[in-house]
C-alpha cells in the first residue's frame, strides 16, 4: 500500500469513527421519543385534518401534532433522518407529521403505514428495528408504539437511515 493509499484510508477511517458519516436508529428514535416526552404525556382529543384524511388529533402534552412538523424536522436536521408521528386509527396508523415527501414532493400526512413487519409489531406493542421500504426506498428504520396513561396504543413514532 501507498503512502497515499495508506493516509486516505486512515482519513476515511478517522471519519467514519468520528460520527461524522455514521448513524445508529435506535439512538435516533430514543432522540425522537424523548422529544416527544419532553412536551408531555401522548393522548388523544377530536380530530383534524391531515393531508386529504380526518383523523384522531394526537398531543403530548398540550401540543398538538397533527400538521406540526417541528419536532420531525428537528430530528431530519439532528441526524439527517426521515421521521414521523402515527396516530392510531382503528387498525390503521395515520401519518399525522412527518418529513417523509411524497413522490408529488409533499409531506405525506394522512397516508397510512403499510401492513408489513413494522405494522405487526406495532399492533402488539412492540419495537420494530430494520430494514423497512419507504416510498420504493430501503431505509434502516426504527417505529416503536407510542401509548396513553393506560397503556392504550394510540400511536407510533418513526425514524429512518437511507440505505
Amino acid at each position: 500500500m501507498t503512502a497515499k493509499q495508506l493516509f486516505a484510508t486512515a482519513l476515511f477511517a478517522l471519519v467514519c469513527s468520528s460520527g461524522a458519516y455514521a448513524y445508529d436508529p435506535k439512538a435516533t428514535i430514543a432522540d425522537l421519543d424523548a422529544k416527544l416526552a419532553e412536551l408531555g404525556a401522548p393522548s388523544v382529543n377530536g380530530t383534524q385534518k391531515v393531508g386529504d384524511k380526518e383523523a384522531p388529533a394526537l398531543y403530548f402534552g398540550s401540543h398538538k401534532l397533527n400538521n406540526n412538523y417541528e419536532v420531525v424536522d428537528a430530528i431530519r436536521k439532528t441526524h439527517w433522518a426521515t421521521a414521523t408521528v402515527f396516530v392510531k386509527d382503528g387498525h390503521e396508523f395515520v401519518r399525522v407529521s412527518t418529513n417523509v415527501l411524497t413522490p408529488e414532493g409533499k409531506r405525506g400526512v394522512g397516508t397510512e403505514l403499510a401492513h408489513n413487519k413494522a405494522y405487526d409489531a406495532l399492533i402488539k406493542g412492540e419495537q420494530y428495528c430494520g430494514v423497512i421500504d419507504v416510498l420504493g426506498t430501503s431505509f434502516d428504520a426504527c417505529y416503536n408504539p407510542v401509548k396513553d396513561a393506560k397503556g392504550q396504543i394510540i400511536g407510533a413514532s418513526y425514524i429512518g437511515h437511507r440505505k
